[in-house]
């Protein structure tokens, strides 16, 4: 071939090379290009390897020294699709991202994340105290604070929110979830969501949220963690399933399998709940995360012999990413050659974390912008919010001869081991919360009060033990007072993951000091912070008020000190039932009714609870009207519109929340008693009245589904509950 016969080949040569590096350019690097697109082209440039690699989940952080960081980033595969990163360093974390950006074949970013459950350094309250505010609004400023402190520190991707209806608040982990409730989950598990993923496409300020977990895994036996659930479909359906419904709805990227058994097939490997009802049936296309280990551990529930048929269930089952325990990089490949799994599988479950990667600007800015840490944690406009959300949180239990305010009151007892602790008031799952950022209640009360208050303080006796040797200083303490703050409560880790208790009462060292200072005859205010409820039976005749505070996070001190001296009026209402005692478990509100009304219950106890769902008390009172109907009958296809009128009676300014519950009295499948439907939190202030009002949607407010989750909507009476306010309705 002549020299002039070879331009036109290596022309053509050329111009293929550099259409070929155009095309890289402007498909899966090309920030133009639509998503879909960039993950087909990434997807087909991937070998089977690298697809694994994504979908495997590693731990990074958690040994971030300075001595430590540099052999741990080498150590690490530049092509892991995630890590569970335990650091808040963006130094360390850019380190690890230019690894994989940089030295990988595709220059795939890794994703980030942690669990950043109610905080990332900014600490507010847990979810279950967050319910009993009933305020939407700040819980999406909350948990978009978390999500700008935890993009500002590395993180993309949150385990969280936890959406478990809890009925045992023997249950650890009741402290992670909203309540007792199916619309209260759904509500604030949608308004967490919009705070943490924002307006999509995402910004650089929110992160990926993850549902959590599905399913049934508060339904644990004896409310004991990872153990077996024999649950119904009808019960998943009407009670479990709402939230997830809600929050799939309102866009949520990811979701987590739970560690239980569902009726005998661990939730992990459960082709029925995972891929039939939620990705057919629920429509749910984000990506599925195993909980930690959760396939390793389909194993010792026994339906897996060996990892390699735990890895095939898992993913059959459209478990998209093994979290940490590598089942997936050890056997999916084999899995492949053995034709047991297809490349089309794969190439589904790689599509859908490429594709959330790609919505996270990830591939654009793969690193974090680094600054210092009061320009990203504790901001002051940060703290207030989170202040606010504390205020909100705390219900006032009891208030006889209203001994709260202390308005006039010159000497008061500080006692307790929560008095004076900046740390367990943070809770479970604190993400990087510190202690030194926590204001003791002890430092609130002086800053609230001043000089104008002698204050005693004595520690009293420890959470736990039987050293008492503080009880005569305690009783002598209380005996120079005027009335004695009692700060009691668990320890953080009481609650949360693996901290499930048979009995919901105070160890005896704490109910012994009550006692004991109780004999003084002094008024006492028990203060108490928990994360589930606490059976007080024993407690609450000893006492003349009881605030719960559940555990506040790093802002709780104000707000509590602001509840006792008045400046704050309490607004908070319970989201969870407070049993008498502890074996009335279960005891919840929206039960069905049983077969003889007035019988079958315990002989040793009362019927009912101590506090029931939604009770609080105020320092102001409110007057509610009748309800008033647009109209008594309707059909199918109407709306009917509810209204009340709350009148404030008393001196102070208040929030009052007003919930509105449902009773459908006869139908083909039985309800519970009653059903909230809808709530709304005003304020009213002292003499004004306010109108709350509610329009039901027949479809939505009076259907019920049955054990396939198909909805059935059916003509009969039904009746309209607010506070102690009745009325009647007719769907035709």
């Amino acid at each position: 071939m002549k020299v002039n016969q070879l331009k036109p080949v290596c022309l053509f040569f050329i111009s293929f090379l550099l259409f070929q590096s155009v095309d890289a350019q402007e498909v899966y690097k090309n920030a133009k290009a639509p998503v879909q697109k960039r993950v087909e082209d990434l997807l087909k440039r991937m070998t089977l390897k690298e697809k694994i690699m994504q979908l495997n989940q590693y731990t990074e952080g958690d040994k971030d020294n300075p001595n430590n960081i540099e052999k741990s980033v080498n150590e690490l595969s530049p092509e892991v699709g995630s890590l569970i990163f335990s650091s808040s360093d963006p130094v360390f974390r850019n380190k690890i991202q230019k690894k994989a950006v940089e030295e990988s074949r595709l220059g795939i970013p890794i994703l980030f994340a942690f669990d950043v459950i109610h905080g990332y350094k900014t600490i507010y309250p847990i979810p279950l105290g967050q319910a009993a505010s009933w305020n939407l609004d700040l819980a999406k400023k909350a948990s978009a604070i978390a999500a700008k402190e935890s993009r500002l520190g590395g993180i993309e991707w949150t385990f969280s929110p936890m959406i478990d209806v809890a009925y045992d608040p023997r249950w650890g982990r009741v402290s992670e979830g909203y309540g007792e409730d199916p619309y209260t989950n759904a509500q604030f598990s949608v308004a967490t969501i919009l705070g943490y993923q924002g307006t999509q496409p995402y910004d650089s300020l929110h992160v990926a949220a993850c549902l959590k977990h599905y399913i049934g895994y508060s339904h644990s036996e004896g409310g004991r963690d990872y153990v077996y659930t024999d649950i119904s479909p009808q019960s998943i359906w009407e009670t479990y399933i709402p939230p997830y419904i809600a929050t799939i709805n309102a866009g949520a990227a990811t979701l987590m399998s739970s560690f239980n058994d569902i009726s005998g097939i661990p939730s992990t490997a459960n082709t029925h709940w995972l891929k039939d009802v939620l990705r057919t049936q629920l429509g749910f296309n984000g990506l599925i995360v195993s909980d930690w280990y959760g396939i390793d551990q389909l194993k010792s529930q026994g339906v897996a012999k060996d990892d390699k048929e735990a890895g095939l269930k898992a993913f059959l089952a459209t478990t998209d990413v093994d979290m940490v325990d590598n089942i997936y990089g050890r056997h999916l490949e084999e899995l492949v050659k053995e034709k047991k799994i297809t490349i089309a599988q794969i190439d589904d479950a790689v599509r859908r974390i490429l594709k959330l990667k790609f919505e996270l600007g990830l591939f654009e800015k793969p690193y974090v912008h680094v600054l210092p840490d009061d320009k990203r944690f504790l901001l002051p406009e940060d703290i207030k919010t989170v202040e606010k959300y504390a205020e909100e949180t705390m219900v006032l239990l009891k208030n006889k001869d209203q001994v709260l305010p202390l308005e006039s009151v010159k000497n008061i007892a500080l006692i307790g081991p929560f008095a004076k602790d900046n740390d367990h008031v943070m809770g479970s799952w604190r993400g990087f919360g510190k202690t030194k950022d926590v204001v003791p209640f002890y430092e609130g009360m002086i800053k609230e009060f001043g000089s104008n208050v002698n204050f005693e303080y004595v520690r009293g006796c420890d959470f736990e033990g039987d050293d008492k040797s503080e009880f005569d200083a305690a009783y002598q303490a209380a005996l120079k007072s005027d009335i004695v703050v009692l700060y009691l409560g668990e320890k953080a880790g009481w609650s949360g993951e693996n901290a499930s208790r048979s009995s919901l009462a105070l160890p005896q060292i704490q109910e012994d000091l009550i006692k004991h200072i109780a004999t003084t005859g002094k008024k006492i205010i028990l203060v108490f912070s928990s994360g589930r409820p606490i059976e007080l039976a024993l407690i609450e005749p000893l006492v003349d008020g009881i605030i719960a505070i559940w555990q506040p996070g790093t802002a709780g001190s104000a707000p509590l000190a602001g509840i006792l001296s008045g400046r704050i009026n309490p607004s908070g209402k319970l989201p969870i039932t407070f049993p008498y005692s502890t074996g009335q478990i279960p005891i919840y509100y929206n039960h069905r009714q049983s077969a003889r009304v007035y019988q079958g219950h315990y002989q040793d106890v009362q019927q009912g609870p101590l506090y029931p769902f939604a009770y609080s008390l105020s320092y102001t009172t409110f007057e509610y009207s009748d309800i008033k109907l647009s109209k008594d009958n309707i059909n199918k296809s109407d709306k009917l519109v509810a209204s009340i009128t709350v009148k404030n009676t008393g001196k102070k300014d208040g929030l009052e929340t007003v919930h509105w519950f449902i009773r459908d009295w006869h139908s083909s499948i039985s309800r519970p008693v009653k059903e909230l439907k809808h709530f709304e939190k005003k304020l009213i202030k002292a003499g004004e009245m306010v109108t709350y009002t509610f329009e039901i949607d027949p479809t939505r407010d009076l259907s019920f589904p049955d054990a396939t989750g198909k909805r059935l909507l059916e003509a009969g009476d039904f009746q309209l509950k607010v506070a102690d306010k009745e009325a009647k309705f007719v769907l035709n």
